[in-house]
């Protein structure tokens, strides 16, 4: 397939290897979800010419930092001694070494992870798992394009809704997704139920939703499976009580435009043996590029935006420090 964007020809072609790639894999700090191998299309790969990304800050000013054990926190403070007071995954603050960041040109969060799995599908695939082995690809996919990526959690661990923000704030790359996978649909639909929520106050949070509902809506269509999702499926905002956005992850990342998907029910049978296959892990990641790459490049509006109906139920569990426990940082 071939974008034109900016003047940019973007060309997506699918690998020719039929051999599903390996899913990603977690670091040794916690277990390791092993999701199981099916046969939906191969992975696609990425072969492109290299975008002209908006440049990263050249002050050399440290905002993030990647420690050897590859946790990325948002920095605090740079030491003389050359160690960097940041914020702990956990909460609190924690001195480290590690590799400096000093911006990016997109921030993919994958939410969950360590003993707070998100959404558990019938088989048992859990949400935390997913949400990596799809940022990691998305992540490939965007460098190859020639994008600074950073990704908020990068193994099996847990990590604070406030400490995502932090390194998504600190770093202020064009974009921040969030990418989750959902459950409990209000029943059928005729075609992928994918969901995209915006930060209220952001007109240009709302264009990148659009882009990437199209997106995951255009790439899960050529899927013929008994397809689930709420009524407002679509491109849409929740507001909170007293105004503001409903989700922690968007009101905490206010200044950079944030998304926050819910690409599929994993509490779908059919949708949870898709989301296990690594050959539609890398469908879902494209779809993902795609959208960034059409936000970074183009006043595309994007589309799908519904009218929410109004959601008293609250969000699920997880996100703070109660009961958690640091990876290890050095």
């Amino acid at each position: 397939m071939v974008v034109l964007a900016a003047g940019i020809a973007v060309v997506w072609e699918r690998s020719g290897d039929d051999t599903a790639a390996p899913v990603a894999t977690t670091s040794s700090t916690t277990t390791t979800t092993v999701l199981p191998t099916t046969t939906t299309a191969p992975p696609t790969t990425t072969t492109a010419p290299l975008l002209a990304w908006p440049a990263l800050p050249g002050d050399g000013v440290a905002r993030a930092v990647t420690t050897p054990t590859g946790v990325v926190l948002a920095v605090v403070r740079a030491n003389a001694d050359g160690t960097f007071l940041t914020q702990a995954p956990c909460g609190g603050e924690v001195t480290v070494t590690g590799l400096a960041l000093t911006g990016a040109n997109v921030v993919l969060d994958p939410g969950h992870g360590g003993d707070e799995p998100g959404a558990v599908g019938p088989a048992g695939i859990t949400e935390k798992a997913v949400n990596l082995a799809i940022a990691l690809e998305t992540e490939r996919q965007l460098e190859a394009l020639g994008a600074t990526v950073v990704l908020t959690r990068t193994a099996d661990y847990r990590i604070t809704l406030a400490s995502r923000a932090a390194i998504a704030t600190n770093l202020q790359p064009q974009l921040f997704v969030s990418i989750h996978h959902n459950a409990a649909p209000d029943g059928p639909r005729d075609g992928p139920g994918a969901e995209t929520y915006f930060q209220i106050a952001s007109a240009e949070s709302k264009r990148a939703s659009g882009l990437i509902y199209e997106e995951l809506v255009r790439a899960f269509s050529a899927y013929d499976i008994a397809w689930v999702a709420d009524s407002d499926a679509g491109a849409k905002y929740r507001p909170r009580d007293g105004g503001g956005d409903y989700y922690g992850i968007l009101y905490r990342t206010a200044g950079v435009p944030a998304v926050l998907s819910e690409a599929a029910f994993i509490s779908n049978p059919p949708e949870e043996a898709l989301l296990a296959d690594p050959g539609f892990q890398a469908v879902e990641a494209e779809a993902l590029t795609k959208a960034i790459v059409r936000y970074v490049t183009t006043q595309d509006p994007g589309r799908g935006f519904v009218e929410p109906y109004p959601r008293t139920e609250p969000a699920g569990p997880g996100g703070g420090s109660d009961g958690c426990t640091n990876p290890p940082l050095t």
